[in-house]
């Protein structure tokens, strides 16, 4: 059976990044690339898969702030970067805007910006490890929406271990492998916690667990 394609809007600050960046996955059977137009109609659609958001910038300056809020604006639920100049400010703005994958420009050959785009599609999403190890390291200044439910802030020992496991930079196999969990298990945990806590994603939820104490 054919896999299906990943629903894939490009969006670049600059008109050779955005060329670039098409001409370099119009070619790739994993994805199917959408146009403004098809972005509207896709999303529209409750039963369409989520459209991952391909972002290049320069900076994580105002304008490209900017550009990711437009994203959410639009209905993307799944948002990777690629950035030149990532600093750790920059690194906590674009996780609180909801960006679930991180890649270096100076790293982003079509094999590593389309294995990004595939874990962003399965909400997989991940960062550099040096780059996890800074978020981690200023997690203190990371804003977090604690839910309000008696006894709902309080992980399980479950879930507690997988985000420690995410913490280490161990991808979904991994953690799977490490606690002899099936990868739908792993998956439904992060869920579960990102859900319930009201975060964004695998990233704010290690944020999170760590600034609560929990790891």
């Amino acid at each position: 059976m054919t896999e299906q394609r990943i629903p894939v809007w490009v969006k670049a600050l600059d008109p050779l990044s955005q060329f670039g960046l098409v001409h370099t996955l119009r070619v790739r059977p994993e994805v199917c690339l959408l146009s403004d137009d098809e972005l509207d109609v896709l999303v529209s659609r409750r039963t369409a898969p989520p459209v991952v958001a391909l972002v290049a910038v320069d900076a994580l300056d105002t304008g490209a702030a900017q550009v990711l809020r437009e994203v959410a604006h639009r209905g993307c639920q799944r948002t990777v970067l690629i950035g030149g100049a990532i600093d750790d400010d920059a690194l906590l703005g674009a996780v609180d805007l909801g960006v679930s994958g991180v890649l270096r420009r100076a790293d982003a050959t079509p094999d590593r910006v389309v294995r990004l785009v595939q874990a962003a599609a399965t909400n997989d999403g991940s960062l550099p490890p040096m780059l996890l190890g800074r978020l981690l390291g200023n997690v203190t200044r990371l804003p977090v929406q604690r839910s309000t439910q008696s006894g709902q802030s309080v992980l399980s020992d479950r879930e507690t271990q997988v985000l420690r496991l995410v913490a280490d930079g161990k991808d979904t196999q991994e953690i799977a492998r490490t606690l002899s969990y099936s990868e739908r298990t792993v998956k439904n945990v992060l869920h579960d916690v990102t859900s319930r806590l009201q975060l964004r994603n695998r990233s704010h939820a290690v944020a999170y667990a760590l600034r609560q104490g929990f790891i």
